[in-house]
């Protein structure tokens, strides 16, 4: 039996435990789980830095938009006005109160952009119709020299006012105002290339005004009213060289050609229309 003494002695045999093994799934987790705390407390120091700056930011966006809609509101509100003021001026002018009616144009006229423009090409109608060519040719020109308008605008205000000069101006002049109008994508090609057709026609250029007819006779997009025109004045045209191209009678021609014989009956009847000898 093992006594106290003995149990005293007896040596302690060290215990190899085996020590816990992580796997790797385990430390990847936890190498996770600490960037992301790390991520968390810089995040955490950045936002109580920027936090102020992020308030404002957001405070001058919703600032910035709401700005934009009340701007945007009010240019609206304005146009629409403008609308009607023009749509007022129009009608007075129907109603045969033309005084008034071409006030408020020219009022409008004065504002400018889009509104400002029709204002103008009303304005320059109105007064071309009443013979007054030298203002309808001023008020065409401020649309058509506005670079700022749509070119639709500005390109019919220029064809108006060559239209206006159209019996003054010299073939020089007409090229210089129409021959922009006239390319391929021009709104306002067929009226411009008609136009210049006549001008050259006036200037008794045959050829650049058939040049310009043919065109719109090619061209399929050409509305019926110009085409039937331009197949007038190619008839027209054509009827002139054919007339040109005859031969002319030669006085050799007119020498050798057959008199008419006189008949009998034709013979007696001019003996007694002749006045006799009157008696003394």
């Amino acid at each position: 039996m093992a006594t106290k003494d003995d149990t005293r002695k007896t040596p302690l045999v060290p215990q190899n435990r085996p020590q816990p093994r992580r796997d790797a799934a385990t430390s990847e987790a936890f190498e996770k789980e600490v960037d992301e705390e790390l991520q968390r407390e810089r995040m955490n120091r950045l936002w109580d830095k920027y936090r102020y700056h992020a308030f404002a930011g957001a405070a001058a966006i919703v600032i910035a938009v709401g700005g934009f809609k009340w701007f945007e509101a009010r240019r609206i509100a304005a146009a629409e006005a403008r609308g009607e003021r023009l749509a007022t001026a129009v009608r007075l002018i129907r109603e045969n109160k033309a005084e008034d009616g071409l006030k408020q144009l020219a009022a409008i006229a004065k504002d400018g952009g889009p509104s400002g423009a029709l204002a103008n090409l009303r304005l320059a109608a109105k007064l071309a119709e009443d013979g007054k060519s030298a203002d309808a040719t001023a008020a065409y020109d401020v649309v058509a020299r506005d670079r700022t308008l749509d070119p639709l605008l500005s390109e019919y205000a220029q064809l108006q006012n060559a239209m206006l000069k159209l019996d003054s101006a010299d073939w020089t002049d007409m090229q210089n105002r129409l021959t922009p109008l006239t390319s391929d994508a021009g709104a306002w090609r067929h009226s411009a290339r008609e136009l210049l057709g006549l001008a050259a026609l006036k200037a008794n250029r045959a050829d650049d005004a058939r040049a310009q007819f043919e065109k719109l006779l090619a061209d399929r997009a050409t509305p019926q009213g110009i085409a039937e025109r331009a197949r007038i004045a190619m008839a027209t045209l054509t009827a002139a060289d054919l007339a040109k191209s005859a031969p002319a009678a030669t006085p050799e021609a007119k020498a050798d050609a057959p008199k008419a014989e006189t008949k009998p009956a034709d013979k007696a009847a001019a003996d007694k229309a002749a006045p006799g000898p009157t008696k003394k």
